[in-house]
């Protein structure tokens, strides 16, 4: 899946405990779509997990506003309580020059 947005929670990393650096952060899509012959506004927000070591250069470039371009799988992701939420497991990750881009 390539989903495009900005940033809108600054990256967390921290190592695994075989020492791959893992990145998190928060996507913030919007885009217009069109659905039943009708347009509509597309918004959601997504967490994404930027794994080893090939994608950090480019998480170290990140800041909250930075429009981007993301490339990867949707897994889910479980919490303590027993509940789950999607997330986009980064293969690519390209910065765009604008927000426009998207």
């Amino acid at each position: 899946m390539v989903i495009a947005g900005q940033v809108s929670r600054t990256p967390q990393v921290r190592r695994s405990p075989a020492g791959i650096p893992i990145a998190r952060f928060v996507l913030q899509h919007r885009s217009h779509q069109r659905a039943a012959g009708r347009d509509r506004e597309a918004i959601c927000s997504l967490q994404v997990v930027a794994s080893g070591p090939a994608l950090q250069g480019s998480i170290a470039e990140l800041d909250i506003g930075t429009a981007i371009r993301v490339s990867g799988f949707l897994s889910r992701a479980d919490n303590r309580q027993g509940e789950y939420r999607l997330v986009v497991h980064a293969d690519t990750l390209e910065i765009l020059q604008d927000a426009s881009s998207e």
